[in-house]
């Protein structure tokens, strides 16, 4: 009796997709500011370098303009504000909580919290004041804030004989919901 040979599996990766939804294909050639290509932005398909010891390199392309890196937009309801806006909004009379979501844009919690953050802004616009501040950019008042990890949410009452309420951590949108309605 012969045993037949089982089909030898490929794992072979599916094609490449591009990574950017523009419909141009072209790219843009950087040079240095002395005049020489920057072989990390060029478009030629080698590198012209040459070396003893190893094959030249195809020259690495940019596929897109990156982002920018800030994750506040000028349509978001979530507001950006520094460290004397924020204890200035603290110290006046307010009828609704303040929120006060401490970020950094190189988090990635903080990234993926920022949209459950715009969210809650919506749904609570007229019941709750929302505000971010970037620890990057307020590193002093974070500290003073005693931030330890990002995300940090500080959830502030309106009455001042309440206290405040602070959540370390990526925490789920009905947790805030929760903490707004009934410690608020």
């Amino acid at each position: 009796m012969q045993i037949a040979a089982a089909p030898a599996l490929s794992f072979l990766a599916p094609p490449p997709r591009p990574l950017c939804p523009s419909s141009s294909s072209s790219s843009f050639r950087r040079t240095n500011s002395n005049g020489t290509p920057n072989f990390l932005f060029s478009s030629s398909s080698t590198n012209d370098r040459t070396s003893l010891f190893s094959p030249p390199l195809p020259a690495k392309r940019l596929l897109c303009r990156p982002p920018s890196g800030k994750y506040i937009r000028e349509d978001y309801v979530v507001k950006k504000l520094s460290a004397d806006e924020i204890q200035k909004l603290v110290k006046e009379e307010r009828k609704v909580p303040l929120i006060i979501d401490f970020y950094a844009t190189w988090c990635g919690p903080c990234i993926l919290m920022a949209q459950e953050i715009e969210m809650l802004a919506v749904e609570y616009e007229s019941n709750a004041l929302v505000v971010k501040v970037d620890t990057d950019d307020e590193y002093e008042f974070a500290r003073d804030m005693q931030v330890r990890g990002l995300p940090t949410v500080y959830f502030i009452p309106p009455n001042p004989n309440k206290d405040a309420v602070r959540a370390e951590g990526l925490i789920p949108i009905q947790m805030m919901r929760d903490i707004i309605d009934n410690e608020m």
